[in-house]
């Protein structure tokens, strides 16, 4: 299953660096998994990135952004127990950011097992969602100013260009309540464009493995 992705602007950040936020080069695969969940899930399978393909050349951007540093937690924040208080609450901080990104996405769909449906019942809803261009949330590309857009592939070759990324995150682990509880990481290397992830990563609670 592939779908090609683009915007304007990307920040996928590393969540090793707590001051600010700086983006990885390419896209990560927690950041791929939300795209496509964006356009097609269901409660009995995820997604599993395998590539991903850099079709535009790596440029970065400087940007401040305000954020907040009262967080609720995501049941909180579904039932409304809690109200956030941003503006007394607000901070302004520099973020790294990628401009005007596309990547096409390479990913198998992985079942539980109480799906009554087979892989490719799920990949054929995915690929009839791209071609009407519906999704069920607006896909985004790391933060919700960045918007993605989506269609079915095309011919663009990726973009000829190698380097080794060094330890990229491979899949936040969420508890129940949403808040993050650990990470699993991956040595990244692009291979003339193309980001080969492998089925999973090395687990970390703050950081990537030394």
């Amino acid at each position: 299953m592939s779908v090609e992705v683009w915007g304007d602007g990307a920040l996928f950040t590393n969540p090793a660096l707590k001051a600010e936020r700086v983006t990885y080069p390419v896209m990560t695969p927690s950041a791929a998994v939300g795209v496509l969940e964006s356009i097609f899930w269901k409660p009995e399978m995820h997604w599993r990135i395998e590539a991903i393909e850099v079709l535009e050349p790596i440029q970065q951007f400087t940007m401040r952004r305000n954020e907040t540093d009262d967080l609720a937690a995501l049941t909180d924040a579904a039932y409304g127990n809690r109200r956030v208080d941003t503006a007394g609450n607000r901070v302004q901080r520099n973020a790294v950011c990628l401009r005007k990104v596309r990547y096409r996405i390479h990913a198998q769909v992985d079942l539980a097992a109480r799906a009554n449906k087979s892989a490719a019942a799920y990949r054929d809803q995915f690929r009839r969602r791209v071609e009407k261009g519906r999704c069920f949330t607006q896909p985004y590309l790391g933060t919700r100013e960045f918007t993605a857009y989506f269609s079915e592939v095309t011919e663009r070759p990726p973009l000829q260009f190698s380097s080794y990324l060094g330890w990229m995150l491979h899949t936040v682990h969420h508890g129940d309540n949403g808040e993050p509880l650990s990470f699993s990481w991956f040595e990244a290397e692009l291979r003339n464009g193309v980001l080969h992830v492998p089925r999973s990563g090395t687990s970390g609670r703050d950081g990537a493995p030394s």
